[in-house]
């Protein structure tokens, strides 16, 4: 069965591949989507399928499908118009500006993706503290109770601490954060998962983390921006310093693994560099 994209001009038929790779649900299905677009398979105008057939096809939820669109979206790749859906924009409005990580080695591609949230993370923070409405603040509230609640359900709480940054930038009062911190979750989502897995070996590392959070939170509720910004640069020379002290063994296993969409991320870049 074909999931169907219309344009004025033609329709394009698109089987859903069994989505195998590295990375989230989100990666994976945005990876497919981006490939489709980039190839031509999906061209400018295109008219992408329903949320409720990509779900089917993908055998995934609306939420990962969402994701994955909001992705293509904060990149500027396609766009919501009245009357016709998610479409393919034209190619002379794409936009052009990639991050590739351009590294082999899974602990500097984590560390370079971490050194980038610090400069943007910690200054989001602290305009949250100064502009933050308290609906917003219980959002934040409401977000650092969901990484605690993913903790002791002993899940990785990746989409919950992304969730957690997400509304701190919506807490800024500049529409430009939250599309940012989207673009960069396809990044972030792998660095992030890396060091949960590390982060929980070890107890109190975890706790470590917990506190860390809650140092934010309570920074950004006090109103004080200053405390704000120090707390997540903290928070991320941390978890720099944490990764630093993962042995070999993890890098061998579960680290590489979930590095892997990082690399993933530079080799696709690097292809699409090579002279044709």
């Amino acid at each position: 069965m074909n999931i169907r994209t219309s344009t004025p001009q033609k329709t394009v038929a698109f089987e859903a591949p069994n989505i195998t790779s590295a990375g989230t649900l989100a990666d994976r299905v945005t990876a497919v989507l981006l490939e489709k677009i980039r190839s031509g398979d999906f061209p400018p105008g295109a008219r992408l399928p329903a949320e409720q057939v990509m779900c089917e096809r993908f055998g995934v939820s609306r939420t990962v499908v969402r994701e994955a669109i909001s992705r293509l979206k904060s990149e500027g790749l396609v766009e919501v118009r009245q009357g016709s859906g998610t479409v393919v924009r034209e190619a002379s409005r794409l936009a052009t500006f990639r991050l590739p990580v351009e590294v082999n080695d899974s602990v500097e591609a984590v560390l370079r993706v971490t050194e980038l949230r610090r400069g943007i993370e910690a200054e989001a923070a602290a305009l949250a503290a100064e502009r933050r409405t308290r609906k917003q603040l219980a959002d934040i509230k409401r977000a650092l109770a969901a990484i605690d609640t993913a903790a002791k359900q002993q899940r990785d709480g990746v989409e919950e601490d992304h969730a957690f940054h997400m509304a701190i930038s919506h807490a800024t009062g500049n529409s430009l954060y939250p599309p940012m911190l989207e673009y960069l979750g396809q990044f972030v989502h792998a660095a992030i998962l890396l060091t949960r897995a590390n982060e929980a070996r070890r107890h109190d590392f975890s706790e470590q983390v917990r506190a860390e959070h809650k140092a934010i939170y309570e920074a950004i509720a006090a109103q004080d921006p200053a405390a704000a910004r120090q707390a997540v640069i903290t928070h991320l020379d941390n978890a720099g310093a944490r990764i630093h002290a993962a042995g070999p063994s993890f890098w061998a296993g579960e680290g590489g693994a979930a590095a892997q969409p990082l690399l993933a991320q530079d080799k696709r870049a690097a292809r699409k560099r090579l002279p044709r």
